[in-house]
């Protein structure tokens, strides 16, 4: 092995233990936001059988009907990491998607290089990719993707882009047999972008193989060349519209378009140079942003904007004139390239930090190499100048050394649904679902006036967001304003009609009140708009319980069991019907058998750790432990729920309890790092 080849090898690998230590805070951090609908509520990623109906139900993404999809690759993804660790631990989940995210940053490594050397042959083209590939790694603004988990979508495409583009350059002799469509395909179900591979490639194509500029493609001698460009790609234009086709013809609207797409588009300009802007200086990040659509054409935002982009083909069209500079072109398509899916749809969410991760794969080309070339002009004086090349690798590691330490800051910023909307709240002000969001976390710690206040901040800025009724029905009836309370879960389903939220928590509320019939109506009326929602089907169990109508609680606890086999509470609520006899609320009583067992016991805390219930979960780890007193399981649940609740002491105790019993615990030593590093911090 060559000296350089095994550099390139030490400096990957001690790269790839500064990215860890910079994600070494993240594994732990909590689901957030589109997760709950799409993870934690969805009950078809707790069996691996169903991976099959992923590629053809769109129902089964979410337990939302506002997000029904069919990404099927990210569902499934969700689903091995459900099995794997055995519930919704997150530290699986966050690993998953780092792990794809690391593979990710091998393969633009190779693809980095083949640009490169097809541009300049250079003894240094290794260390330029390693540069451009560990800048994206280690970029602050991506983790604002890592973190979120169901932005893994945005990780899995880029991936399967990357794979199909490395290919396609790296094989010229292989195209023939079409394979670098195969992870196009794939990509095809992680998210709506891949079509975006056909436009990176008929770029490519030109400007480093036909050697083209981007005036070239304008003038008449170089036609033919186009349209030959264009057969060449027809294939896989082809297949991956089919494949879209067949994924957008599965659900009955895309989710998420409302605003008007003019307005949106000149929105768009701004929102683009917000971008760029962040990859130098990503110290703006926000989970939820606050930018709304731009309806002035003279708002100097929008000016600013258009210029901007003005000023960026500019770019791309003179840096594609030149060999050595068609990197830099290349990188700056790419950035453009990857904005246009959500740039042109206009979506409700103006601006999404997410949206940077696929952009930025081309920005950090364009960047690096732009340095590169003006390094390559002094290498002569820097092979021999010490002080030149000590301040090369400093400048480096400087780079590195912030980036780091900007996505240790958004981890913790990511850390819990609080901290998260803590942060959007001081970001994004005019955010009124951030301010309700963070409201909802004041209602778990018990703070009903201070969520109230956020949800009437909210209220001003999004007078016809019916969730921000409901939340306020909610928090009234729970300060025993019940007149009010009533008023708002109202006015929450005349505008959310067609939610399940509008009518579930009202339904809730109506049963926690003892008014049955009532309660009935409107959770019947939750299922009807979703059938499969779990929190409608435990409510309605519960309300066929009160009202002692045992053959719809039978029918409707099987209907629990067919899609969760084996769940604890329907089989009670099973159990209950049959025998005509009520085993009381979830919440109140413990629905199992007269004579439990250790086992039984431990699955109930599983079901209410699932349910967020974290106290009961270690009430009934408690009592498993006291019918078997070496129960390693149980001492493992426990110390999750203990460290859920932010009790690092107990959590840290009851993982130790579960390694003495059983030292190869898995979870009990995942739990117990969990204790540690949080204990420690």
């Amino acid at each position: 092995m060559k000296a350089r080849s095994k550099n390139t090898i030490v400096l990957a690998i001690i790269l790839l233990a500064f990215l860890i230590v910079a994600y070494l805070n993240h594994f732990y951090n909590g689901f957030h936001f589109d997760d709950f609908h799409a993870i934690v509520n969805n009950i078809h990623i707790r069996s691996l059988s169903n991976i099959p109906q992923f590629f053809v139900d769109p129902t089964m993404f979410s337990s939302s009907t506002e997000h029904y999809g069919l990404r099927s690759i990210v569902t499934t993804s969700t689903a091995i990491d459900y099995w794997f660790g055995g519930g919704l631990y997150p530290f699986y989940f966050h690993l998953s998607t780092f792990i794809w995210h690391v593979l990710l940053c091998v393969m633009l490594f190779f693809a980095y290089r083949q640009l490169i050397n097809k541009t300049l042959k250079h003894h240094w083209a290794n260390y330029i990719a390693l540069l451009a590939s560990g800048l994206f790694a280690l970029h602050t603004a991506n983790a604002e993707t890592l973190n979120y988990i169901i932005s893994r979508s945005d990780v899995l495409s880029t991936f399967f882009i990357v794979a199909s583009f490395l290919i396609y350059v790296a094989y010229p002799e292989k195209r023939k047999w079409y394979l670098y469509i195969i992870p196009a395909i794939i990509g095809v179900f992680a998210k709506e972008t891949v079509l975006v591979l056909v436009i990176l490639l008929f770029f490519y194509i030109h400007l480093f193989e036909k050697k083209l500029s981007l005036p070239d493609l304008f003038k008449g001698k170089y036609f033919k060349a186009v349209l030959h460009t264009i057969a060449m790609l027809l294939p896989l234009l082809v297949v991956v519209m089919a494949v879209q086709i067949y994924t957008l013809t599965r659900i009955s609207g895309i989710p998420g378009i409302s605003n008007p797409a003019g307005y949106y588009w000149l929105t768009q300009s701004f929102v683009w140079l917000y971008y760029f802007g962040s990859f130098f200086f990503p110290v703006h990040l926000s989970a939820d942003t606050d930018l709304a659509v731009i309806t002035n054409v003279f708002d100097k935002r929008i000016i600013i904007g258009l210029v901007f982009v003005i000023a960026l083909l500019v770019a791309i069209f003179k840096t594609s004139k030149k060999t050595e500079t068609k990197p830099i072109a290349f990188g700056l398509i790419w950035f453009v390239a990857a904005l246009l899916p959500t740039s042109l749809a206009p979506f409700a969410e103006v601006m999404n930090d997410h949206r940077m991760y696929f952009a930025f794969v081309g920005l950090s080309l364009s960047v690096v190499w732009f340095i590169a070339l003006w390094l390559i002009k002094k290498e002569r004086q820097i092979e021999t100048n010490k002080n030149f090349q000590n301040g090369i690798i400093g400048f480096i590691l400087l780079v590195f050394a912030l980036h780091g330490y900007g996505v240790y800051q958004r981890n913790e910023v990511w850390y819990t649904e609080e901290t998260l909307w803590r942060d959007v709240t001081i970001k994004s002000p005019l955010n009124g679902r951030g301010l309700m969001n963070y409201g909802l976390t004041q209602v778990a710690n018990g703070n009903f006036k201070g969520a109230l206040s956020y949800f009437e901040k909210a209220e001003q800025l999004l007078p016809n967001y019916s969730r921000i009724y409901t939340n306020i029905g909610i928090v009234k009836g729970a300060l025993g304003q019940h007149s009010e309370a009533e008023s708002n879960f109202l006015k929450g389903i005349f505008l959310g009609s067609e939610l399940v939220d509008s009518y579930v928590f009202y339904a809730r509320y109506l049963n926690q009140n003892k008014r049955y019939e009532e309660a009935k109506s409107m959770a019947e009326a939750a299922y009807r708009i979703n059938p499969q929602a779990i929190i409608t089907l435990n409510l309605l169990m519960d309300i066929y319980q009160n009202l002692a109508m045992w053959t719809e609680l039978e029918q409707t606890s099987s209907t629990v069991l067919s899609i969760l086999p084996g769940d604890t509470v329907a089989s009670a609520y099973l159990n209950a019907a049959r025998k005509k006899k009520p085993l009381g609320s979830l919440t109140d009583k413990t629905p199992i058998k007269t004579e439990p067992t250790a086992a039984d016991y431990l699955n109930l805390s599983l079901s209410y750790y699932n349910l967020g219930n974290f106290k009961k979960c270690i009430e009934y780890c408690e009592k498993a432990i006291a019918l078997k007193s070496d129960y390693a399981d149980a001492y493992s649940n426990m110390a999750a729920a203990y460290n859920q609740l932010k009790e690092w002491k107990k959590g840290e105790e009851a993982s130790r309890k579960a390694l003495k019993i059983d030292p190869n615990h898995k979870f009990a030593k995942g739990n117990l790092k969990w204790s540690l590093n949080k204990k420690e911090h």
